[in-house]
């Protein structure tokens, strides 16, 4: 045989070697197939057999138990259901509550209890947005508007057969950032004055800043003038907040004003004497009932007698009255 014929026999040799490599490999990872199917199968067996299934989840409700103006509480309700025949613990939930892709607040909930065999069970998620955490980190969130929300929760099971599952949900829907109602004294009416009892009302300008109507059931005021308190009263009262609008309300108060010491004489002499008006107002929205804070502070009174329009043929001097008319500095 000549020289030159051994490089081919060599080469012959490295095809053969790697040809059974090849074969073995593809013998091996056929065996591992193998195996795989075997446990899959012995699985869906004991599956049928004795009736395990994999959990499911799903988001029922999100809702607003709390809000003021500091922050806002979540409930949101996921019902499990599990369909094996043994309890299965619940046992981590992650949570992602995210606006327009930006995280606002997110967190961990271990160990989140049990679901019971062949039952349902609605868990709770209570998660708590702090306004001034979203404003502070996001400048573009102002207070009175409404924002976008994406809730994002990865519920972790033990299954028998199946081993650890990771169940993930979203919901979507809109939160508000509220912000306090502005108030003024346009003006108080004397209805009956005395220094023993004096009965007046207060007409109100009060202006929604939100993006969102609010609907009055209640509030309840106290009115200074100077530093002393002259009444306060909690009140009834319906009325409907447009959105980015002014609602005018007059309300009752009745005081005395041989109690006001120097103030009131200084608003009868015409010389002006400051006031304010702190209080809460009740409310529904479209995420729930809501206890806003309304506050007035700066303002000055002065009293002077005004004529009530009445018919020309009536000439009786009764419909004279006086009003307080009020001012605030710039």
């Amino acid at each position: 045989m000549a020289s030159y014929d051994k490089p081919e026999v060599v080469e012959r040799e490295v095809k053969d070697k790697e040809h059974k490599e090849d074969k073995k490999d593809e013998e091996k990872g056929g065996f591992i197939d193998k195996v795989k199917d075997f446990i899959q199968d012995i699985g869906e067996k004991i599956e049928e057999t004795i009736g395990f299934g994999k959990p499911t989840a799903d988001v029922t409700g999100i809702h607003f138990p709390h809000i003021n103006l500091e922050k806002a509480d979540i409930v949101v309700d996921i019902l499990v259901k599990n369909p094996n025949p043994i309890p299965i613990p619940l046992i981590d939930i992650n949570y992602l509550i995210e606006s327009d892709g930006r995280k606002l607040v997110s967190g961990l909930i271990p160990d989140a209890g049990t679901i019971h065999a062949h039952g349902s069970e609605t868990v709770k998620i209570p998660v708590c947005l702090i306004y001034d955490d979203i404003k502070n980190t996001y400048d573009d969130i102002k207070p009175g508007s409404i924002i976008p929300y994406r809730i994002k929760v990865d519920l972790i099971v033990d299954v028998p057969v199946f081993g650890r599952l990771t169940l993930p949900l979203e919901k979507t829907g809109e939160i508000p950032i509220p912000y306090k109602p502005d108030i003024d004294i346009d003006k108080i009416k004397f209805e009956k004055f005395s220094f023993e009892e004096t009965i007046a009302n207060l007409h109100l300008k009060l202006e929604n800043k939100n993006d969102f109507d609010l609907g009055l059931n209640a509030l309840d005021y106290e009115v200074w003038l100077c530093d002393l308190s002259i009444g306060c009263a909690e009140l009834t009262k319906s009325a409907k907040l447009e959105k980015n609008g002014i609602t005018y309300l007059d309300i009752p108060i009745t005081f005395r004003p041989k109690d006001c010491g120097s103030a009131i004489w200084d608003m009868i002499r015409g010389r002006g004497t400051g006031y304010s008006m702190k209080g809460n107002i009740d409310v529904d929205t479209p995420f729930g009932a809501m206890k806003l804070p309304i506050s007035k502070e700066g303002g000055t009174t002065r009293l002077k007698k005004k004529k009530e329009d009445r018919d020309e043929d009536d000439d009786d001097d009764d419909d004279e009255v006086y009003y307080v008319t009020l001012s605030c500095p710039l």
